[in-house]
């Protein structure tokens, strides 16, 4: 009796977090606690918000983690992200058509540029603090899947950024345990799963009815004249000679990822951006990554099928590992165009949601920063029972923190490993690739 009342017990509190879950704050009220929030996949890795996880069901101990988790902080990627606004501003000055203000901002758009001059795409400092605090935390939390002589097997994709993520967890794991036997690897023959291109179903994003969606919502939230405004000194100079759509979307891009860099002790581009201006920004995006990656109803709820190759691994790997008496830790390091689509398909919390009005994906909770921060990880992890027989259970983190999945819960966030493998092994089996609605090119 007393057993049943502490599972009841713990499946309310469960209940109760969820719950809190659905009264959090809007996009608007987050932002103005934390603008760096509006960064969407620049947003750098927060940690976990859900500091004390709830206690494993009585008599079991966590003995294996399967994990995937993208590259920390880096660099923007492309150099027009850098170079096309300080172009765009450094022309506009060459013929007195910025104001003081404006020219203040290329100022600080020169030492972006200046910063990442060689780096792009490259971690920074920060993207490799992230990682290793993230193994901190889950060598503190889950103490028995590392003591002893234990296996680690790691793997990353063949980017270098990524490649330093796995290393520098792998440094912070080994120096906690120097017993740890560790295997990693970064080689094109895993990148299949790892990450894949998924050209069959990425040519499925974009239909007719999909893109003019899109486009009406895009226009709706298109809000940058006032930043022309404060940045130029001629509007017919901007009307005829300046893409202001195009250099709105590449400040902003710039303002969201200094928090990325050692710049972000000095300098700032938010201060160009009112309120109203960041959260349509964001609202752009947020719309763009679901159609891109999420489980958007217009486009057939596709694209978190994009990763199913990596969930197969996944599943298949973790039925290799527990049955095993000390099995360790499967890790994975990639990019957050896998992690997203993929807690999408595992219907993580929110990310499952099917939303046909882009305008109510914040009120249904599908925001794109608590899903793809940089460094963003979703860990599952495996429970044994301490003595005898019973059933392998499983809790998944979205971000380190605990979620709900769409199965029946042992208790609050545990799930029979069985009833987990076996809903994600079929809902693979029965998925069909839909050929007649691609937009022709």
């Amino acid at each position: 009796m007393k057993t049943k009342k502490i599972l009841l017990a713990t499946l309310l509190l469960f209940s109760l977090s969820a719950a809190l879950q659905s009264l959090a704050q809007s996009p608007r009220e987050e932002f103005k606690e934390n603008i760096y929030k509006s960064g969407s996949n620049y947003y750098a890795y927060p940690g976990p918000t859900q500091q004390k996880l709830t206690p494993a069901p009585k008599g079991y101990e966590p003995y294996y983690i399967s994990h995937y988790g993208r590259h920390g902080s880096r660099y923007l990627i492309g150099k027009n992200d850098y170079d096309r606004a300080w172009r765009v501003l450094s022309r506009a000055d060459s013929l007195n058509k910025l104001t003081p203000y404006g020219k203040d901002v290329l100022r600080r758009v020169t030492l972006l540029r200046n910063e990442a001059d060689q780096r792009l795409g490259e971690l920074t400092l920060l993207g490799a603090e992230q990682h290793r605090e993230i193994a901190h935390r889950m060598y503190e939390r889950f103490p028995e899947v590392f003591k002893g002589v234990t296996d680690i097997d790691a793997k990353s994709t063949v980017v270098i950024r990524c490649i330093l993520s796995m290393e520098n967890a792998l440094q912070e794991l080994k120096s906690l345990n120097p017993k740890l036997r560790i295997r990693h690897d970064a080689s094109e023959h895993d990148m299949w799963y790892m990450n894949s291109k998924a050209k069959e179903i990425k040519d499925h994003q974009w239909n007719p009815q999909t893109r003019a969606a899109y486009d009406a919502f895009k226009e709706r939230h298109q809000n940058y004249k006032r930043v022309m405004q404060v940045l130029f000194n001629d509007t017919a100079y901007v009307n005829h000679e300046v893409n202001a759509e195009n250099l709105n979307y590449h400040l902003f891009k710039l303002a969201s990822n200094i928090q990325s860099s050692e710049l972000r002790h000095t300098v700032s581009l938010y201060d160009l951006f009112t309120p109203d201006e960041v959260y349509d920004n964001w609202m752009i995006e947020n719309a763009g990554w679901y159609v891109g990656y999420g489980p958007c109803p217009l486009n057939g709820a596709l694209q978190p099928f994009s990763q199913r190759h990596l969930l197969a691994k996944m599943l298949e790997e973790a039925d290799a590992n527990v049955g095993k008496k000390h099995p360790g830790a499967t890790l994975r390091y990639g990019h957050e165009v896998c992690v997203m689509p993929l807690a999408c398909l595992l219907e993580m919390d929110n990310c499952g949601k099917q939303v046909a009005d882009f305008e109510q994906l914040p009120a249904e909770g599908w925001l794109n920063y608590k899903i793809f921060p940089m460094g963003c990880n979703i860990q599952l992890i495996f429970y044994k029972p301490k003595k005898g027989t019973g059933d392998i259970l499983v809790k998944a983190l979205l971000n380190e923190n605990e979620t709900r999945l769409p199965l029946h819960a042992v208790t609050g966030p545990y799930y029979k490993w069985t009833d987990f493998r076996d809903y994600y092994t079929r809902k693979l089996n029965n998925f069909r690739l839909p050929v007649d609605d691609i937009e022709p090119e």
